[in-house]
């Protein structure tokens, strides 16, 4: 390390000391109370809460056994198949917090990452106001309002009532909640704006506006001086900028600067830039704002396609709703890391967040890892979906919360579209046409700098004048779709040429004709799959289909997802490898009867399941009977083997839909696929083995070390496997758990659809050879031992430690 790179370390940890003593932000999430229902006076200070639970956040009560019962599910929930049988209801919350006696001439904001929904909030018996929208951040300055010679009662109402949503919303504070002291003469948090208008491997150009005000009662002078540092930590460009700002008043600063030989973001090398933001009032120091940033180059056109840095990509993508699993809603930033992981292990570069804004800890794991990502604000406008959802509170409230998605979420290098919508009611009239060009108007005063889109089903004419009013244009199934067009896309470019277009939803069936015409059109730039990750909600649209007014009870998982809501692949993201990656091979097998019961009043375009499959060669009782074997390859021919013994050759090609299925008689042993590629070598390997009976208990963490911060989580994989080590996906045991030291269990789970169990619970049944638990670190370094047994088996345990 040269001594010049050196210092500028040193000097950049120096300026966050010092800014870090001027400006605030700090986690709010531990030592709150909570209670569930209704609470007469819960709003006023001296209220008595010491019988209410003790919790930390985030939090959601949603997911947790109902009063009396070990599950979270109730036949007759309001929420019924939308909300996966889960209840909602009404919840308070209160936290008590005392202030330094130093920071009386400070201002303070408490700031929500998230609150699902209807939140009222109070600061020592004031009330600050209601925010209706569960997926935006919100903010009030408390500074009038707070004590720094006794303690303060921050008070939190939240109202999840009636049907509100499509799927599993979660309930109550579920994402981080901040407060943020700052000076008087401060810079207005999260309204910093940095760009990269000019971008190429010799020097990028910066650009950065933000907004400072002077809530003083006399004129301030003013410097702001912003240091870019690089992800080595190293600074390579400052910027300074000088001004007064009368009394009262506010001034927008524009900096500008040029970074040589820039490091740019991309997917495979997502390289993050920080700027430190420091003012100084008077010539004295008074506070600061850090942002973190990608210096990259996006396009959009119809000859190329989507382009990152000059090279155009197709966009691999996924839809999801913002659940974590066993966790319900409750957006710890390990939960939100691991999603983005999981995905872009499956071969995912992108994701769109259906149908709300995601957690600022979601999009700044996408900013780190490398993931794509279009932001949508809202599942309805003026007209709605449910009696209760956002369609009431759209006409006073849709700017503030599409301000309050853009301002937030414009830094992040991995956003690339705004989505003003998904399947809007209104898009094939002319209200909707106008509304949409007030939304899109309003975005692009907020960012020229990205296209904005729309999900939009119903592929017909009369959605011209909506498609007219955006810059990209989403289709919602394109493939097998009600509008009844074959191969829709490239007949609406002949009508159309100027059109950019992508596959916003897609059916799991239609992936091949789906990803094909994204490979086979310029002006298809991606696909986008209903669902990449499974949910809780819309409950059995992937195998019952979608619901007519039937009941569907104890089903309250979708069962759609590429990835299970424990994290595991399922069988349709095994085909979307061989899709999307060379030398991909996989083997299941058809059940010799249905996984579940079916159902005979499915509609023909209810299209989001996917082929009974399991990765199986257990089928005891059906010796000598045949069975469907189904391969997944992406390798020029297949061959396959049982017990040693060639059953044939197979090509796996666009022709044959990159699939191959063989009739084999069953016997026990060893079921093996060996995938060739155009030379005739031998270049995949997979295999299917019977299990025996299950003997014992393995257990596997995706995470051994983890921070004590009280929020850190690692996720254990509990399979049961027979004498040599192979999982029994018939096993069905149940597995009890006990945690010691340092640590928490806060989530069990495994997968199965139709599970009633708690998630809460110290035990969980095995479905499918194996369970999950998640485990959190607490406040405290040491050491988390956790045990699992089951009866017949052998007891298992794992160490993980937190530092």
């Amino acid at each position: 390390m040269t001594c010049k790179k050196f210092l500028s370390i040193i000097l950049t940890l120096l300026t966050l000391r010092l800014t870090a003593q001027t400006n605030l932000n700090k986690n709010f999430d531990d030592d709150w109370t909570f209670h569930l229902g209704a609470a007469q006076g819960a709003e006023q200070i001296k209220f008595d809460d010491s019988k209410w639970r003790k919790i930390d956040l985030p939090h959601d009560w949603s997911i947790e056994n109902m009063k009396g019962t070990n599950s979270p599910f109730n036949r007759d929930a309001i929420s019924q198949v939308n909300g996966g049988f889960t209840t909602g209801g009404t919840g308070w919350y209160r936290k008590n917090f005392s202030l330094m006696a130093g920071d009386k001439e400070k201002k303070m904001t408490i700031r929500f990452d998230g609150v699902y929904m209807n939140a009222d909030v109070w600061i020592n018996g004031h009330y600050l106001g209601n925010h209706p929208y569960g997926y935006t951040g919100f903010d009030y300055d408390i500074s009038d309002h707070v004590k720094f010679d006794a303690p303060n009662i921050l008070v939190v109402e939240v109202k999840n009532e009636g049907q509100n949503s499509r799927w599993f919303s979660g309930s109550g504070i579920y994402r981080h909640v901040w407060l943020s002291t700052t000076d008087a003469v401060h810079i207005v948090p999260g309204k910093t704006f940095i760009t990269t208008p000019l971008v190429n491997i010799k020097s990028a150009t910066i650009s950065c506006k933000l907004t400072v005000v002077n809530e003083t009662s006399r004129d301030a002078g003013v410097k702001i001086v912003t240091r870019f540092i690089n992800s080595s930590g190293a600074e390579v460009s400052t910027t300074e900028v000088s001004n007064t700002i009368p009394a009262k008043q506010s001034y927008e600063f524009k900096e500008h600067s040029v970074i040589k030989k820039p490091q740019l973001w991309s997917l495979e090398m997502p390289t993050l830039y920080t700027a430190i933001t420091t003012i100084y009032t008077d010539g004295k120091l008074t506070g600061s704002d850090t942002n973190s940033f990608g210096i990259r180059k996006i396009s959009f056109d119809v000859a190329n396609g989507f382009q990152l840095n000059e090279k155009t990509i197709k966009l691999k993508g996924g839809c999801f709703h913002h659940d974590n699993g066993p966790l319900g809603t409750k957006a710890y930033d390990r939960a939100e890391e691991r999603k983005v992981e999981l995905l872009k292990a499956s071969g995912y570069n992108a994701i769109r967040c259906s149908h709300n804004p995601p957690s600022p800890a979601f999009l700044d794991a996408c900013d780190r890892l490398g993931m794509l990502i279009i932001d949508e604000s809202f599942d309805a406008w003026n007209y709605g979906k449910n009696p209760y959802d956002y369609h009431l509170y759209f006409k006073n409230w849709w700017q503030k919360d599409i301000e309050s998605m853009v301002c937030r979420d414009r830094n992040h290098p991995s956003v690339i579209m705004w989505s003003i919508g998904n399947e809007i009611p209104e898009r094939g009239d002319a209200e909707g046409v106008a509304t949409a060009g007030l939304l899109v108007d309003f975005v692009k005063s907020l960012d020229t700098t990205r296209p904005v889109t729309s999900a939009v089903n119903g592929l017909n004419k009369n959605k011209d004048p909506y498609f007219s009013r955006l810059d990209v244009a989403g289709y919602n199934y394109a493939a097998g779709g009600d509008h009844l067009v074959e191969n829709i896309y490239a007949s609406d470019h002949q009508r159309l040429p100027g059109r950019i277009m992508y596959g916003s939803e897609s059916y799991p069936l239609e992936a091949f004709d789906s990803w094909m015409s994204v490979l086979d059109h310029s002006y298809v730039i991606g696909d986008f799959v209903w669902t990449a990750f499974d949910y809780i909600g819309e409950a059995s649209i992937g195998w019952l289909g979608y619901f007519q007014h039937q009941d569907f009870y104890p089903w309250n998982l979708a069962y759609c997802g590429d990835i299970d809501i424990c994290g595991w692949k399922r069988p349709q993201s095994y085909y979307r490898d061989a899709l999307w990656k060379q030398d991909q091979l996989s083997i299941f097998t058809t059940p010799p009867v249905p996984s579940f019961e079916t159902n005979p009043k499915r509609e023909s375009w209810s299209k989001w399941h996917w082929l009974d499959a399991i990765d199986s060669w257990n089928w005891q009782g059906y010796e000598n009977k045949s069975i469907d074997v189904n391969i997944y390859s992406s390798c020029a021919q297949v061959e396959l083997f049982l017990n040693g013994k060639s059953l044939g050759k197979k090509l796996t090609n666009r022709s044959t839909k990159f699939m191959a299925t063989w009739p084999v008689l069953y016997y026990p042993g060893e079921l093996k696929a060996i995938g060739y590629n155009s030379e005739n070598k031998a270049v995949s390997l997979a295999r299917l083995i019977t299990a025996a009976k299950p003997v014992s208990i393995n257990l596997s963490a995706d995470k051994k070390s983890l921070k004590a911060n009280n929020q850190d989580l690692s996720y254990i994989t509990v399979e049961l496997s027979d004498a040599k080590n192979n999982r029994n996906l018939l096993a069905e045991n149940l597995v009890t758990f006990k945690i010691e030291g340092a640590g928490t269990i806060v989530g069990v789970g495994n997968a199965n659809p139709r599970s009633l169990e708690s998630y809460q619970a110290q035990q969980r049944k095995a479905w499918r050879g194996r369970c999950l638990v998640v485990v959190k670190s607490g406040k405290v370094p040491g050491e988390i031992k956790l045990k699992a047994e089951a009866v017949g088996m052998n007891e298992a345990s794992i160490i993980i430690k937190t530092f």
